[in-house]
């Protein structure tokens, strides 16, 4: 008999994520990090497992080698199996065409083969750029019970930000009559959030036409959706209504780091009944010194505190000097931060000297944009006023 797998989970992390600027220059972003012990990729992996999902292809392309790195075999995320499991998936040299993904619906196509290993009854689609906790299990329940060809994840929007998304427009009972890739004027505020469980053999055959189509941009969710909708495919939204982010951007990146704060903080990394998993650096436990000044912040292991820290995230190996202030911002592992240097309403990528009195970035309330600092580089004493920030980033 041929062993299969009832659902088998495809990752897209191929993406530039241009948009995150200094951050993305040398790796993915899905490898970007997040919430002082994460990289963002950990929480579709983490979903994955935890909704008893073990086969999960991650498609990667652009500067892969960080992100094939830290996915390694797949043991912290119990996705190291000898039947299933997560493998990286790359483009390569086929004999009748180009290598590279053309879009989000040929990097799925070029990987049927890997696919249909399995003999899956369901394929799962999921961007790797968001944070969220979602039950995959749930969904593929809903799209078993309605019978549907393709099953959607919505959430719903501020309207005014409706126009940034793929819009469904649903009847009643969730059907889906109308899919809008961002429209100009959006009839609903319910958002697609990139994630889809097609039935299997019908999700091959749109694909295999998509491919056909010279005139496809090969995207999913301008053509492949659209396709299907127009040829009269059941098609179904599953409301989404817990806390998803997308991430895509300096300010919702910095937006979702801030949401981990707080006695009730808005997202929850630390639900032992959802466990978020990810390849954690081995390090000492943190030193909070005797003159540090912490609050509201996260602080990971192996960070020396000795000067103030306020409403930030501090990734591990951070170490903040006496005399130092830290506030509102995200710091990524190894950065040094010296004495009396100031670093407010920031992001700063991994292994960063601020050296003594350098000025980074501006009180928020005063700010125009958050200041960036990409990885590897050293901020002189005598710069003051945020001035070293990505040159292409002026602020959001």
């Amino acid at each position: 008999m041929l062993r299969k797998k009832e659902c088998v989970a495809m990752l897209l992390a191929g993406g530039q994520g241009s948009r995150l600027y200094a951050l993305t220059n040398n790796i993915a972003k899905p490898a970007v990090a997040f919430g002082a012990k994460y990289r963002i990729i950990d929480f579709p992996l983490s979903n994955c497992v935890n909704s008893g999902i073990d086969t999960v292809g991650v498609l990667t392309q652009y500067e892969p080698l960080e992100l094939n790195e830290y996915i390694g075999n797949g043991q912290p995320w119990d996705l190291d199996r000898a039947f299933g499991g997560v493998h990286i998936l790359s483009p390569y040299q086929a004999k009748k065409k180009q290598s590279w993904f053309e879009g989000t619906a040929n990097a799925i196509y070029q990987n049927m083969s890997f696919m249909k290993k399995y003999n899956p009854d369901y394929i799962l689609i999921l961007s790797g750029d968001h944070i969220y906790k979602m039950n995959y299990a749930e969904m593929l329940r809903a799209h078993k019970a309605t019978g549907a060809d393709c099953t959607i994840a919505a959430i719903e929007v501020p309207l005014k930000e409706a126009s940034r998304f793929g819009i469904l427009n649903t009847r009643e009972d969730g059907s889906i009559y109308e899919f809008e890739e961002k429209p100009k004027q959006p009839k609903s505020n319910l958002a697609s959030m990139g994630i889809y469980i097609f039935t299997a053999e019908k999700l091959f055959k749109y694909l295999e036409e998509d491919d056909a189509n010279p005139s496809s941009s090969k995207d999913f969710g301008k053509d492949v959706l659209p396709a299907m909708l127009n040829a009269g495919e059941k098609m179904f939204s599953y409301r989404f209504k817990g806390y998803w982010k997308d991430v895509g951007t300096i300010s919702s990146l910095w937006e979702s780091n801030m949401d981990l704060l707080g006695e009730d903080p808005a997202f929850d990394v630390g639900d032992s009944d959802w466990k978020i998993h990810s390849r954690n650096p081995l390090a000492p436990p943190e030193h909070i010194g005797d003159s540090a000044q912490v609050s509201n912040s996260m602080i990971a292991l192996g960070c020396e505190v000795d000067g103030t820290v306020i409403h930030s995230v501090l990734a591990s190996n951070v170490v903040v000097e006496e005399g130092a202030v830290v506030e509102d911002s995200v710091i990524m592992a190894g950065t040094v931060v010296k004495k009396g240097a100031k670093v407010r309403y920031s992001i700063i990528d991994e292994n960063v000297v601020v050296e003594e009195g350098a000025v980074v970035g501006e009180p928020k309330e005063a700010a125009n944009g958050i200041a960036v600092l990409g990885r590897n580089i050293t901020v002189a004493g005598n710069v003051a006023g945020g001035k070293i920030i990505d040159k292409d980033y002026k602020g959001e």
